[in-house]
């Protein structure tokens, strides 16, 4: 994409734009557009969920987490989420679901293996990083994938890549989002099973936060400090 982000206006290659539809608020789409799309390309490609999965969200409380885990819920997965607060755990719960751990409170590997009778999980799906990157190998199921796809908390150490193999044959994988849309029909694909999945209240988002544009600087120190939930906006 241009550089231009923090804008009033920006000047975008046609082909990257996509048709709004009238269901679907300006304001909603730059809430969910890329977050939504990450969550389709997860969720149906990078590890392709079905009826009778159970996966693993970090950060089930955030922009992502929240539409991951509806939709995951409705295609028939059982969905374990690590949040940071009660407050937290209580939105992820509302949102698709099934238990909610407060890593803060409790530790997550081992709330994981008591929820799944000492199975693990068969997905992980961590956007955080350097702090759960570790741990959450420790929550798979024999031959489970690890989804690396953000590292909130800073990048991720070089790792013995044996240790897969000592663990039951793990798999990490990192999908990239330009990989995922760089293809125009695809990008249309995945933005058109999006705005169909809200408009059909599979996926429901609330704009959790709404910030003037100038107040930017105010956005990032709330995300810092993880005192947002759900979608965060910028208004011009």
């Amino acid at each position: 994409m241009p550089i231009g982000a923090y804008a009033d206006l920006r000047l975008m290659p046609a082909d990257r734009l996509v048709p709004l539809p009238p269901s679907i608020p300006g304001t909603l789409a730059a809430g969910i557009f890329t977050k939504g799309i990450t969550a389709h390309y997860l969720i149906f490609t990078t590890f392709a969920v079905k009826a009778g999965d159970t996966i693993l969200v970090h950060a089930a409380a955030g922009g992502v987490g929240l539409i991951l885990c509806q939709w995951a819920k409705h295609l028939g997965a059982t969905v374990i989420g690590t949040v940071g607060t009660e407050r937290k755990a209580e939105v992820a719960r509302a949102h698709g679901c099934d238990a909610a751990i407060v890593y803060s409170k409790e530790d997550f590997v081992a709330a994981v293996r008591q929820l799944t009778q000492g199975k693990g999980v068969a997905a992980v799906f961590d956007s955080v990083g350097k702090d759960t990157f570790g741990k959450s190998l420790r929550c798979l199921a024999p031959c489970g994938l690890l989804v690396s796809f953000g590292t909130a908390s800073g990048p991720i150490a070089p790792f013995d890549i044996f240790e897969l193999n000592r663990l039951d044959s793990l798999y990490v994988t990192s999908p990239a989002y330009v990989t995922h849309t760089r293809d125009r029909s695809e990008l249309l694909r995945r933005a058109d099973a999006l705005f169909g999945a809200v408009a059909s209240g599979i996926v429901r988002v609330e704009v959790g936060q709404t910030y003037p544009l100038a107040d930017a600087a105010r956005a990032h120190e709330d995300m810092q400090a993880r005192r947002t939930t759900g979608v965060s906006i910028l208004v011009p």
